[in-house]
């Protein structure tokens, strides 16, 4: 089972330094508002490809008044992972696995993780590229090599962008680009689509229980032949300054299945109970088809609950894999019998 062991931070956000050994099941860190709980889910959160849960550029995420670098070091299993910048190259991202170096999309082949943030409360009620965003995570945990094509094809295209705008242009290299945007934007789109069908179909065949159940689909776009497509829009292409049209145009349609009511229309108590059922059920989907659970990052979620849904929640959790879990009050976790229980204070984290 993957789980972290052992997290090392240096000159991370509030951090100057500190290690803390986890156990495989719940992970409980309690802690005033500020303290650095959820700077610890971020730590956790940077052992995948991408920015992590805050989004954060590279540079921000250095302590203020350190090197104006910082680093991750983590155990899980019998592998060494470790990434980080340093001061020299902020905004680029070093990873080691084994102390050999890596890219950063490999990280995808060793770790699947999942959060759940309270920025993410207004996913349903945000713009499509948000919920792109989080399909794109949905897929990774099951899928690493979706990292390796959402880059290529993300170069591929802003390459292609800038092109459009020189007026003396290579076409042969145009075609290049878009023969490229072609072959990866396939594989971007039809892994969306796997794991959309995929976790729907677990959502329709999931229990009723405390947790509102979703409803799902991939939408947005779905011309098969893109590169005729691209070929085809060059001009207006130029003229907005974009692609008009490709995989970068798919968003995650979610309703609320009992209902039949857009998700964005459900109440806030609503969506957040519609949002953590399909986060569990694909945490499941991952175990199942992986062959282990995804580690789970909860920030404050306990806090939004009722006593009867967060009960629902830690029995549905308990024996799923490594799941972190933040709170103000140690007592939003009673209930939990077996947990690694951390008391954070500002820098600073120690067992309790």
């Amino acid at each position: 089972m993957a789980a972290v062991s052992r997290l090392t931070l240096t000159d991370f956000r509030s951090y100057e330094s500190g290690t803390i050994e986890p156990g495989p099941g719940f992970v409980l860190l309690f802690g005033e508002n500020g303290a650095g709980k959820t700077n610890l889910l971020e730590a956790v959160s940077m052992l995948t490809p991408g920015r992590g849960l805050r989004g954060a550029a590279l540079s921000e995420i250095a302590r203020q008044g350190g090197s104006d670098a910082w680093a991750v070091a983590a155990k899980v299993g019998e592998i060494d992972i470790g990434t980080g910048t340093v001061a020299t190259a902020p905004e680029r991202r070093q990873v080691r696995i084994n102390s050999a170096p890596a890219s950063v999309n490999s990280l995808a082949e060793w770790l699947s993780v999942l959060w759940l943030t309270p920025a993410m409360d207004r996913l349903f009620t945000g713009s499509a590229g948000e919920r792109r965003r989080f399909l794109d995570r949905l897929v990774l945990a099951l899928e690493p090599a979706h990292a390796h094509h959402a880059s290529r094809y993300e170069a591929a295209m802003r390459a292609r962008n800038k092109l459009l705008a020189d007026e003396s242009r290579d076409d042969a290299w145009l075609a290049s680009l878009e023969a490229a945007m072609a072959e990866h934007g396939a594989e971007l789109a039809a892994a969306r689509e796997r794991t959309t069908n995929a976790l729907e179909e677990r959502l329709a065949d999931a229990p009723q229980d405390e947790f509102a159940r979703a409803a799902i689909s991939l939408e947005g776009w779905s011309d098969a032949d893109l590169a005729s497509t691209l070929n085809a829009n060059r001009s207006r292409d130029a003229a907005a300054g974009r692609a008009i049209e490709g995989p970068h145009r798919h968003h995650l349609a979610v309703m609320h299945r009992a209902k039949q009511m857009p998700a964005a229309q459900s109440s806030t108590g609503e969506q957040k109970a519609l949002l953590l059922g399909l986060v569990l059920a694909h945490a499941e989907l991952v175990a199942e088809i992986r062959g282990e659970p995804p580690i789970l990052l909860l920030d404050e979620v306990a806090a939004h609950l009722d006593p009867k849904r967060r009960a629902a929640l830690f029995a549905r959790l308990e024996g799923r894999g490594q799941v972190w879990m933040t709170a103000t009050e140690a007592a939003l976790f009673d209930g939990i019998d077996e947990a690694s229980r951390f008391h954070v204070r500002p820098g600073e984290v120690a067992q309790s």
